[in-house]
């Protein structure tokens, strides 16, 4: 299967899975478009790397035919993916996709499975697969794009989303992310 076959394949997937994930954990009614964080950005990100890779197949072709670097996207696409939706699983209904600025009686500090290793594994997942589908393309401007943009945005959301955390579970998430990295290199 060629590389753009294989990237089509991983976001058709990437987004049908986490949508059946999101509507068996939290129900029909509470799952759209904007709780999956598909945004206008996001989709003018993913028609630019299309963009890049038709223009660069056209100009360069033998940038398109390095095998070993899309394979390694390949990886980074799958590994990100089950980083991902472990996260997604093992929080169950703790897990949602906008950031929760009250608690909730169900909503519990999840420290167990992909959670001890990361604190953000679902970050950490989709970075590791955002950059994947770009290596995976052998695109190097969206490659680079990707890391740096979805890096940024991550940065800024995870000391958000840790203000609430510290809310919520005290001392016990203080401790937890003391001992815990991010998930997401260079953010503590």
């Amino acid at each position: 299967m060629n590389p753009l076959s294989l990237f089509l394949l991983a976001i058709l997937f990437f987004h049908s899975s986490e949508y059946v994930l999101a509507v068996a954990i939290h129900g029909l009614s509470n799952v759209n478009l904007s709780s999956l964080l598909v945004s206008k950005e996001y989709v003018l990100a993913m028609v630019f790397s299309l963009v890049e890779y038709f223009f660069e197949l056209l100009l360069f072709p033998g940038l398109k035919e390095i095998w070993w670097v899309s394979n390694l996207g390949l990886v980074m696409v799958v590994v990100g993916e089950i980083v991902r939706k472990l996260a997604i699983v093992t929080a169950g209904r703790s897990f949602t996709h906008l950031i929760r600025v009250n608690h909730e009686d169900h909503h519990r500090l999840v420290t167990s499975g992909v959670y001890a290793f990361v604190r953000h594994p679902s970050y950490c997942g989709f970075l590791i697969w955002s950059v994947g589908t770009q290596l995976m393309l052998c695109n190097p401007i969206s490659t680079v794009g990707f890391a740096v943009v979805v890096w940024r945005f991550f940065a800024s959301r995870i000391p958000y989303e840790e203000y609430f955390l510290r809310q919520f579970f005290g001392a016990d998430y203080e401790e937890y992310a003391r001992t815990v990295p991010s998930g997401v290199p260079f953010v503590m």
